[in-house]
């Protein structure tokens, strides 16, 4: 009886194929060979686009909205007047982790405009922006930054 034991437990012990746990530094960097580190994994977004599942649907939606919002916030005001020689501003727009947006315009060196009075213009009108969610990266809150061309004068 001791040895019909003795052999099921060496049957058992010897059939079984112990595997050592992975690394957790191998783990790590399989990981990080997987995420794609140039793009978000999910973009900034507004209330109106948050029911879109498509992603790219809703990247869309999103830059339609901001679009849309920043183009009527700034034709409401003085710059097509006081500037009729700017039909297009680009201002490049930054969504902090923390929801809080920054809008900056852009200038080539050859203009000659004031570029505080158009800065501090656009800084006054776009003041109380509609809140953003910023894109994320894995579930984390990330900065994104994107230049988004403004039209002033529609034609």
């Amino acid at each position: 009886m001791k040895n019909t034991v003795f052999f099921l437990f060496c049957l058992l012990f010897c059939s079984c194929e112990f595997k050592k746990a992975p690394d957790k530094n191998v783990l790590l960097e399989e990981r990080l060979q997987q995420i794609n580190w140039d793009e978000v994994t999910r973009y900034p977004s507004v209330w109106l686009c948050d029911s879109l599942s498509d992603k790219q649907l809703q990247k869309d939606c999103f830059f339609d909205f901001l679009s849309r919002s920043v183009q009527e916030k700034l034709a409401a005001d003085t710059l097509s007047i006081l500037y009729p020689e700017i039909d297009t501003i680009n201002v490049k727009v930054t969504i902090n982790p923390d929801a809080s947006v920054v809008f900056q315009p852009q200038f080539t060196d050859s203009v000659s405009y004031e570029k505080q009075k158009i800065d501090s213009i656009i800084q006054l009108r776009l003041k109380d922006f509609p809140a953003i969610e910023p894109a994320q990266k894995e579930g984390i809150p990330v900065k994104t930054e994107f230049i988004l061309p403004v039209v002033l004068k529609v034609e």
